[in-house]
């Protein structure tokens, strides 16, 4: 069993929902994101969704299209990357590190090579925003032969067909985009998201995290009534990029309880 799904088997079995925050790799400090990273997971996080910085992030607003560009500009490229996952690995070898990107870096990191130096590094799932479920099934496959959970992204406007199809190569878990349009817009309606967690669970038989537009404790809470985890990520990158070196990492850390402690009450 991976880490990922004995993570979502104990939240199970204990009636939990998995908190699962979101932070771009060497924003807002490059040498902050490992304690960033162990911060979290000690103050509640379940799953840690590591981004890879992209020059052109087209699923992201403007404030985790930023964190990236800061991550860009300090030379945060996927070797970075998979040293943070080796750091953090060093301490904590329990919480499921994700990452969440685009294709253009791993394809230029050499696809063989990344699926093979994740899996060393520690890595537990692999989010590529624009490799879509019905053209990457080997990438999926070669994934999971490695131990590796390939997790898809399902919108609003995802037909039975996608939904289907996510639901034969997912592992892991499936991401939900709870708003049309990219991270951080939007108002989140979670009435509308409570009609669809049943659709796509006629389909998929994995765990469903929603993400997009959830932004505190009250719109954490309401998602986690109707879903089996919260993805957050605006919100708190917006929030770490305020903070000096010396406090990020307990600023994360404040959130990340504030947070839990809303989804378990």
């Amino acid at each position: 069993m991976s880490r990922i799904a004995a993570t979502f088997a104990a939240l199970q079995a204990s009636g939990r929902k998995a908190l699962i925050p979101y932070i771009t790799s060497g924003d807002p400090y490059a040498d902050a994101t490992v304690d960033i990273m162990l911060a979290m997971a000690n103050a509640g996080a379940d799953v840690i969704e590591l981004g890879v910085p992209f020059s052109d992030p087209m699923a992201d607003g403007p404030v985790i299209q930023k964190a990236g560009e800061r991550a860009l500009a300090r030379g945060i490229g996927m070797p970075q990357v998979l040293d943070f996952v080796r750091g953090f690995r060093l301490r904590n070898d329990a919480t499921p590190v994700v990452l969440m990107g685009y294709a253009n870096p791993v394809e230029r990191y050499g696809v063989d090579r990344f699926v093979a130096d994740a899996r060393a590094a520690g890595v537990d799932g692999v989010l590529v925003v624009d490799y879509p479920p019905e053209e990457c099934e080997a990438f999926a496959a070669s994934l999971r032969s490695n131990g590796l959970d390939p997790i898809f992204l399902l919108a609003p406007t995802s037909t039975e067909a996608r939904m289907a199809h996510v639901g034969r190569v997912a592992s892991g878990y499936v991401y939900y985009v709870s708003l049309k349009g990219v991270t951080g817009a939007g108002h989140l309606d979670a009435e509308a998201v409570a009609a669809m967690i049943p659709r796509i669970k006629r389909h998929v038989k994995l765990p469903v995290g929603v993400g997009f537009g959830i932004r505190d404790a009250q719109t954490a809470r309401a998602v986690a009534a109707v879903s089996d985890a919260v993805v957050i990520g605006t919100a708190l990158v917006q929030l770490l990029e305020t903070q000096t070196r010396e406090n990020v990492a307990s600023a994360a850390a404040e959130f990340i309880a504030g947070i839990r402690v809303a989804l378990d009450s």
